[in-house]
């Protein structure tokens, strides 16, 4: 099993940072959208009162 994680790795460093990078901007701005979101929904409920 761990020889086809490693299998499946790329030996060049540059690409598993460019890989790392692109799927933190990814998780990041999933979050970001998420908070966007509720915070907007909370504040339509807060003007209804």
């Amino acid at each position: 099993m761990l020889d086809l994680i490693t299998d499946l790795l790329p030996d060049d460093p540059v690409i598993i940072a460019v890989v790392l990078i692109l799927l933190s901007l990814v998780f990041f701005s999933y979050l970001l959208l998420r908070r966007t979101v509720l915070e907007f929904r909370d504040g339509m409920r807060g003007g209804e009162r």
